[in-house]
This record gives structure tokens, sequence and C-alpha cells, in this order.
């Protein structure tokens, strides 16, 4: 692995937790700084350099527009830079896959940009943290992780930005890939990638919002009516994305009142509660202008939509082709 100059933007989350006791449930996320972190990390003989900035110290549950644009300006900032090779960002794992995501939309892919986390804090018993992070420096440092946008690190997988979620509450393997699983095998002595590059010298795709529009998740469940989409219309929702039954259906009720809310120009984007699987456009969505989420689940749906709210972009077509693409 080269002596790569790489910028760690820390954010808090379990990987700078602390429980007090190696084997206590209970732990405060966000409680190491940065510099500490490394100190610990540098002890590892890790040849890379490293320069730490504490943007945020929260449970990832709080995370918040602002922060996002923090982070968004300072790793831009570091593509800038010539004496910078990559930028990892120190996430809790709870919505890791949607700031990973917005970045991923928002960023230009010249460099290595890495998130990582750990499912264990730093003093518990088989903590993660600081091998996972171990495998983002390896990613962060190889030059043939550019090109393919944002990436998550965690357990021993590298996952494109698009397709991680967190699979399950626990465990060293609680993140997948859809639809394409994990794009490379990483450890602190190896690295192996399971495919070229898609997204070589590709600026960014959209521009960091300024503000994020009013985009609720609605939930489905049996026996639902069309009072559940009433008080989202009426609270001012720009777009409604739907954790629909199945391949994204919903009662009658509910379709009927969010034809409705299309009608009346709020985008309605159908994905799934469903853990995994496609979401493809079916008949219907032609004739309620809805918009089939294809292969994202609804937490990255909705940072799709409010991307291209800010954007300008309200035809359901157009959404349609964005959710599209890969």
């Amino acid at each position: 692995m080269r002596d790569a100059a790489i910028l760690v933007l820390a954010t808090g989350g379990t990987i700078a937790g602390q429980a007090g006791s190696a084997t206590k449930a209970d732990y405060r996320p966000g409680q190491i700084d940065i510099a500490d972190f490394l100190a610990s990390f540098a002890e590892l003989g890790v040849a890379a350099r490293l320069t730490g900035r504490q943007v945020a110290a929260i449970d990832s549950a709080n995370v918040t527009p602002a922060i996002w644009h923090d982070l968004h300006t300072a790793i831009m900032a570091a593509l800038d830079d010539p004496r910078c090779d990559g930028v990892i960002v120190t996430h809790g794992t709870d919505t890791a896959e949607e700031t990973a995501f917005l970045l991923d939309l928002t960023l230009p892919t010249a460099k290595p940009v890495v998130l990582v986390g750990a499912m264990r804090p730093a003093d518990a018993v088989g903590s993660d943290g600081l091998r996972n992070f171990a495998n983002a420096v390896r990613v962060a440092a190889d030059p043939d992780a550019a090109g393919r946008g944002v990436l998550l690190v965690m357990g021993d997988q590298v996952l494109a930005a698009r397709d991680a979620r967190k699979a399950r509450t626990s465990g060293s393997n609680a993140f997948e890939g859809f639809p394409r699983g994990a794009v490379a095998l990483a450890t602190p002595a190896t690295l192996d990638w399971l495919q070229p590059p898609w997204r070589v010298g590709e600026a960014a795709r959209f521009a960091m919002p300024a503000r994020f529009a009013e985009v609720p998740i609605l939930h489905c469940w049996a026996g639902q009516d069309a009072r559940a989409v009433t008080p989202l219309v009426e609270a001012g929702a720009r777009g409604i994305v739907v954790a629909g039954l199945g391949a994204g259906n919903m009662p009658d009720g509910v379709r009927a009142a969010l034809a409705e809310a299309a009608r009346a120009g709020v985008l309605v984007v159908r994905a799934t509660r469903v853990d995994e699987g496609l979401v493809d456009r079916e008949p219907g969505d032609d004739l309620h202008g809805f918009v089939a989420a294809r292969a994202l689940g609804p937490a990255k749906a909705r940072i799709l939509l409010q991307v291209l709210l800010a954007a300008g972009i309200t035809d359901p077509a157009q959404v349609q082709e964005a959710y599209n693409r890969r």
C-alpha cells in the first residue's frame, strides 16, 4: 500500500463510541475525538499519512442537512487539493447509507471517498472499529478506488453507496449491497476489486441542495386507508416515498389518495418495505404519474427525490430516469 495522504472527517457514531465496560450493552456514540482515534490507529503501523478533522460527534440518528453540507464542503476542498489522495468519513451505521448516497450523488469521482463505521464501540469485546478503519485506509489509498463513486467499507466488504444498506441490527455482517453485492473485498493487508471502475472521470451528477424539500416516507400496512396520506399533503410534502407492500404495492384507498396528490403536483415514488428486491414500473404508474424506485430502498429513494426537487426536476418521466440509473 502506498504512503497516501488521506483526510479523515469524523462525525461520531459507534466507531467513536464508548461503554465504559467491555461487556456492557449500552454505550455512548461519538465519545472519542478524532485525534485520539488516529493516535490509537497509528500504533498499528499502517503506512498512510492521516489528517483528522472533527465535523460532528453525534449518534448518526441525529445527522442533519447542516452536517451534510459541512461534509460536502470539506470533501470538495480535499478533492481540489493536490496534496490529498483520498477522503475517509467515519460515521454511525444507522444512517451511513443515506449520507453515503447523498455524497455519491453530489461529488465528482476523481479521488476515493470512503465511509466507514463500526457495529461495536471501541471498548467492547471484539470491537470492529480499528479493523474496519484499516480496511478503509487501504481502499482510500488505492488510486483504483477512484471512478467508483462514494464507497462504504464494513466487515471486510467494500460496497457502492447506491447499493449499500444496513440489513441487520447487529453483527459484523450488518451491511449488504443490492443489487451488486460487494464491489471489493478488503482486509488491512489486501484489497481485491471484483469489477472495474464504472464512473471514471465523472463530474458530480447533481448539486448539493441548498435546502432539502419536505419528503416523508409513508410506510404501508394491512388495513391502511386514505387517512394516512392526507396529513402528509396538508403538511406541505413536495414528494412522498411509499414504503410499499411487496413490490411497492399499497391498499386501494391509499393508492387513490396518492393519485390525487400526484395530480396536484406531489411526486410519488413507490419503494418497498421488503428488505431486498426491485420495484419495477407497472401500468398504474403511467395512469397515476407515479415513479418506481427500482433498486433503491425508501431511505435512499427519499434522498434522491430531495436532490431532484432541489435541481428543479419535477417531471415524473425525468425523475424515473434518475431512479433507473446505476
